[in-house]
């Protein structure tokens, strides 16, 4: 009871109006330097809204996976869910950053444009808009072990993505509606190769596109993308659960929401109702964005993301 208690304090103390004197310009700025982002890379929606997914899933949302390696100090970024590009599009928070400090000098954390950010994404990519509870400060420190730990691996089942989530506070339902997150962007071979080559509950012609791009061999083509969503892979739409449900999950994790366990008649309903799933999508976000944020005098309002003050 101490601790709902406690939980309910801190997201009590996150509030859409935060910076609404200390920084009135502050979401106008976001968005416009995101739609300059997303115009220049329609992909970038989706990296930005995966960045902060990976933020949040690790001590909470506080913009530790933002920090640089040192000679002293290794962050996140290196972590097996996040090495070699997998996490990208630092150099977007690097510009909204700038062009928020210019404009309110040490005042919006990084936690918090990263949570606009990724609002942004997805509504620039034709999805819901929502107002973002902000007030989180940045994290003086990172860890490599959690985000080793906490993060979904693609080959996740159902039963380890729903304990990764439900440690989390996030219930099977949030999971699936989250999850819809992949209706935008695109995924390295390395993380879908085992699902095409070994999985059963995956569609003989979608496997044969797949496979095309993505070799057998553990050797080659390890970096080559693909769509998660093969109908609109940059419009923010319930197409990934029709998806599923024609076995066209790309990740194995993907499939493993609709094969027959407790999530499909959610999938079904997500693929006949767009309202119903962004409905859902825009709550389980705003849920996963008040993960143990940093409030008060936690942390530190960081003049770079990269590093700490």
């Amino acid at each position: 009871i101490i601790l709902a208690y406690l939980a309910c304090l801190s997201n009590a103390q996150l509030s859409s109006k935060h910076y609404a004197s200390s920084c009135p310009n502050l979401e106008k700025i976001v968005r416009k330097t995101m739609k300059q982002a997303v115009q220049k890379e329609q992909r970038m929606g989706a990296s930005i809204l995966r960045l902060f997914f990976h933020d949040c899933f690790v001590n909470g949302c506080d913009a530790s996976l933002l920090l640089d390696d040192t000679s002293t100090f290794t962050g996140e970024k290196t972590a097996i869910s996040n090495r070699n590009n997998s996490v990208r599009g630092f150099e977007v928070i690097d510009s909204i950053k700038t062009n928020v400090e210019a404009s309110c000098k040490a005042t919006v954390s990084c936690a918090d444009i990263l949570a606009l950010a990724a609002r942004d994404g997805v509504f620039l990519l034709g999805g819901p808009s929502w107002k973002v509870p902000l007030g989180r400060r940045d994290a003086r420190t990172a860890s490599l072990t959690a985000a080793t730990n906490n993060l979904p691996p693609a080959s996740s089942s159902l039963s380890n993505l729903t304990t990764l989530f439900n440690n989390k506070g996030l219930s099977p339902k949030d999971m699936t509606a989250l999850s819809g997150a992949h209706t935008i962007g695109l995924a390295r071979c390395v993380s879908f190769r085992h699902h095409i080559y070994n999985d059963t509950d995956i569609d003989a012609n979608f496997e044969a596109t797949r496979k095309v791009n993505c070799p057998l061999s553990n050797n080659t083509g390890n970096t080559n993308l693909a769509p998660l969503d093969l109908q609109s892979p940059t419009k923010f739409d319930n197409s990934y659960y029709k998806n599923l449900i024609a076995k066209r999950g790309l990740l194995h994790s993907d499939q493993e929401l609709y094969n027959g366990g407790s999530q499909d008649a959610l999938v079904t309903r997500y693929s006949k109702s767009n309202a119903a799933f962004a409905k859902d999508f825009v709550a389980a976000i705003i849920k996963m964005g008040n993960i143990s944020p940093l409030t008060g005098s936690s942390g530190e309002i960081r003049k770079n993301c990269r590093f700490i003050n």
